[in-house]
């Protein structure tokens, strides 16, 4: 799914950073979400 949303990340055949990289970050905002909301 990575790929498709943003496919720079398969430029430097970095996929598995760029799939772990959108994780965290989807996962911290939703903890900021709701522990801030």
């Amino acid at each position: 799914v990575v790929e498709e949303l943003i496919p720079e990340s398969q430029l430097k055949g970095n996929t598995d950073l760029a799939t772990l990289g959108l994780m965290g970050g989807f996962a911290i905002m939703m903890a900021l979400d709701v522990g801030l909301g």
